[in-house]
């Protein structure tokens, strides 16, 4: 099983940023395709963005499209959600994932029961 680790969640108020980050452990992440979602509480997980492993070809979900970008920085074994504008309704976990049978073509179905390895979550709250 891969073994990432988000971390940059916080409390900030509307219209804030916040970058979050994922970082692998074991094993070298340029190779994956990473999924980024988030859980409210009492809601089903949502996917929020993808990243390929090759090009760079990047997805977003229409909730977040403009507001957060998706990168990677393959040197430091990394991936980012850069999250701008913030809204209340942004509040959740996020998570990032990876399998090594989720290319960026099936990770743009956004289904988590494709993906086999999970972050721990890291808590993202958008409140004034």
């Amino acid at each position: 099983q891969l073994q990432l680790v988000e971390s940059g969640g916080g409390l900030v108020q509307p219209g804030g940023s916040l970058r979050l980050s994922c970082a692998a452990s074991g094993f070298t992440l340029d190779y994956y395709a990473i999924g980024w979602f988030r859980q409210a509480p009492g809601k089903e997980r949502e996917g929020v963005s993808c990243i390929s492993s090759s090009d760079g070809s990047t997805y977003y979900a229409d909730s977040v499209k403009g507001r957060f970008t998706i990168s990677r920085d393959n040197a430091k074994n990394t991936v980012y959600l850069q999250m701008n504008s913030l809204k209340p309704e942004d509040t959740a976990v996020y998570y990032c994932a990876a399998d090594p049978q989720v290319e960026f073509r099936l990770c743009v179905f956004f289904d988590p029961g494709e993906f086999g390895s999970w972050g721990q979550g890291t808590q993202v709250t958008v409140s004034s």
